[in-house]
């Protein structure tokens, strides 16, 4: 049940908005030992945004998922930068990555909670 939110400046054609969330949802997914059918990515392209007092291209990545675990965030770190430098075409310098580690009981599906 990871959710992957993927916010950045830089408009981003069909083709590059399909593979990023594919690539996110397989690489995440493994890198997490979790099965991709619970993996859930969106994509807000085109958003105002500054960063380092600049409005050049820039991204934040935002992971959030059940028993995420602190030792992951490095591989997962990489893993989301070399998708917003390769994808999105945004510096690695100029990408933020965040985790949430959700407690069970607190994200529901399927009419309950995990």
């Amino acid at each position: 049940m990871p959710l992957l939110s993927v916010l950045t400046n830089q408009d981003v054609d069909p083709e590059a908005r399909g593979e990023l969330l594919q690539l996110a949802s397989q690489q995440v997914s493994k890198a997490l030992g979790k099965s991709e059918d619970y993996f859930m990515a969106s994509l807000q392209a085109g958003q105002a945004m500054r960063f380092g007092g600049s409005e050049e291209p820039a991204a934040v990545f935002e992971l959030k998922a059940l028993g995420l675990p602190a030792e992951k965030a490095d591989e997962l770190t990489r893993i989301l930068c070399e998708l917003s430098s390769n994808v999105l075409k945004v510096e690695k310098s100029r990408t933020y990555v965040t985790f949430e580690n959700v407690e069970r009981g607190m994200w529901g599906w399927n009419d309950k909670v995990f």
